[in-house]
């Protein structure tokens, strides 16, 4: 079975890290396309990060261009997310995905129906 398992929200002030985590199971990085999403409580779905599976190439929202930075440890199986000076904006339930399909920005702009696999959220608040 597939799954993603996202952990490493938190609290944190604006101008903060965090760095987030999605370990995964059932397939591996050169399958699928991996990436972040984020949902603000009543709002909707918006993509953060893709990287795909056929050259590692990257996608970035433009609202965290210059301050995330998504990698991939093979290793250890799991997805990164560093988010570098957060703002109180960035407060959300991120999500991690995976598609074999959509990658940059039809990853970022998909539907959540559009994108194959999901893990469960966790929670950024960034206060300011």
């Amino acid at each position: 079975d597939v799954q993603l398992q996202a952990s490493g929200g938190g609290l944190v002030q604006a101008g903060g890290s965090l760095r987030l985590s999605c370990v995964v199971s059932g397939f591996s990085f050169d399958e699928y396309n991996v990436g972040w999403f984020r949902q603000v409580p009543g709002k909707g779905l918006g993509g953060v990060s893709c990287i795909a599976y056929t050259d590692n190439s990257t996608a970035y929202a433009d609202s965290v261009k210059g301050r995330f930075t998504s990698t991939i440890d093979n290793a250890k199986r799991t997805l990164y997310l560093q988010m570098d000076n957060l703002k109180p904006e960035d407060t959300a339930v991120y999500y991690c995905a995976a598609d074999g399909f959509h990658r940059g920005n039809r990853f970022l702009t998909s539907r959540r129906l559009q994108i194959r696999y999901w893990g469960k959220g966790t929670l950024v608040t960034v206060s300011s």
